[in-house]
């Protein structure tokens, strides 16, 4: 639960078949959460296409996806310069793909000019995309202008994400509001305006659980949550992280984030003793995440100074 604004959420459903959509058919090979698995299942799909043809040159910018999302930016990158002398006569398909994975590697990395620029080119590029499932990835690029462009200009293209997704004729895309309705809520909240960032938040829960993924359903109660807390309903707040707790833990997937939370609505009662053990099962399991130790090092300590009974 790093950053929602990111996060799709991608079931592992059965292998690709000659009949589907091939992007969707492909999309359908990720886990998110698992980066180095997916790669996995990437090769060995790679493996059965032609180099040099169109899916595997739509695999390779998965592949770079991989890569960055662990923060092997040099990786992604050199996959998707193997790719790029094949865009002139690639379909546009690949070189929207092409454009968003070098986007996003850019992005991760902290380069938010240049990400901005190539998914700006991204999305021009997609207006020539005829291919099934074009309005997605269209989608895909103006969701990502939302998160990578400069704060003031943020809500103008996640409004302008949330329109075209829920114009669209295609269900795959009108998904997309579930995330695009996540990630406007969270614009909202970074402009201290957490009641209407609830309002948002709130409309995201029923899409994900018509979704039916565990996993984004938890990440859209967790974060109404966070609104309440904002809020100062910390008795609601608390009542949903707790079910989280019974939740992922019986799953045998504990969460910090929602230990962190929990921690947090303590010491927000006055509660140093309580906010402790749950700040130090938070810390443990955060401390070594990817985007914590490069972006979130300030949070890290709090939890840290928490764990030990500590006033932040």
């Amino acid at each position: 639960m790093a950053d929602w604004r990111c996060l799709l959420g991608a079931l592992l459903l059965p292998p690709m078949t000659a009949t589907a959509d091939f992007s969707e058919a492909l999309d359908k090979l990720w886990n998110y959460g698992k980066p180095a698995e997916s790669e996995a299942r990437f090769r060995t799909e790679l493996a059965t296409y032609p180099p040099g043809s169109r899916e595997a040159l739509e695999i390779a910018t998965q592949i770079a996806r991989t890569h960055s999302l662990r923060r092997q930016f040099t990786d992604a990158d050199k996959t998707l310069d193997e790719v790029a002398p094949a865009l002139a006569t690639a379909p546009a398909r690949v070189r929207v793909r092409y454009l968003l994975e070098r986007g996003r590697t850019r992005n991760s990395g902290g380069e938010r000019e240049a990400a901005v620029a190539l998914f700006k080119d991204a999305l021009s590029a997609s207006a020539a995309d005829t291919l099934p499932g074009a309005d997605f990835y269209r989608v895909d690029a103006l969701h990502m202008l939302g998160i990578a462009s400069p704060a003031g200009e943020q809500l103008a293209w996640n409004l302008k994400a949330l329109a075209a997704a829920e114009a669209s004729a295609e269900a795959r895309t009108r998904n997309w509001a579930a995330a695009l309705d996540n990630n406007i809520g969270w614009t909202y909240f970074e402009r201290n305006d957490p009641a209407t960032a609830l309002v948002y938040w709130q409309k995201a829960l029923p899409l994900r659980e018509a979704m039916g993924n565990p996993s984004t359903i938890r990440i859209a109660k967790w974060t109404i949550a966070r609104g309440y807390r904002a809020l100062g309903r910390l008795d609601d707040a608390e009542e949903i992280q707790l079910a989280l707790v019974t939740e992922t833990e019986s799953a045998s997937e504990p969460d910090g984030y929602v230990y962190e939370e929990l921690a947090e609505l303590a010491y927000a009662r006055g509660n140093a003793a309580a906010a402790a053990p749950w700040a130090a099962k938070a810390h443990a399991l955060l401390k070594d995440d990817a985007h914590m130790k490069a972006n979130e090092t300030a949070r890290l300590a709090r939890l840290a100074s928490l764990a030990e009974g500590k006033a932040p």
